[in-house]
């Protein structure tokens, strides 16, 4: 549905995606910016996501997952942490219908900016 669609916005993006997805974007939105406060929200790649000197966190919402990018790459421990939820390329999948491990998508959220200002 909402894929072929651009936006402006994370709030528009938002108001495409089911309730219980929207609540889990917000969640994690909220998250990277009190981690973060220096990152401004954008739109890139037609999903929502997070800006510090470049984009360095992607989200979006999908029928049965969230989805995060890019993989982290840089700190093994968090990699290890995330084998769970990590597909094939590294990307992250959060299903719907389980808890949001909300802590430990901001520790991805400060992983991904270090690794963006490192420039990887």
């Amino acid at each position: 549905m909402h894929e072929a669609m651009t936006f402006s916005t994370h709030e528009e993006y938002f108001k495409t995606v089911s309730p219980e997805a929207q609540a889990l974007l917000l969640t994690i939105q909220q998250q990277v910016e009190t981690l973060i406060p220096e990152a401004t929200r954008c739109i890139s790649y037609k999903m929502p996501a997070f800006r510090a000197k470049r984009v360095f966190f992607y989200f979006a919402a999908f029928k049965k997952h969230i989805g995060i990018y890019p993989p982290v790459t840089n700190d093994a421990e968090l990699i290890k942490l995330l084998a769970p939820y990590r597909g094939p390329k590294g990307n992250l999948s959060f299903s719907l219908n389980q808890p949001l491990p909300i802590e430990l998508i901001g520790r991805v959220a400060i992983a991904l900016h270090k690794q963006a200002g490192r420039g990887l």
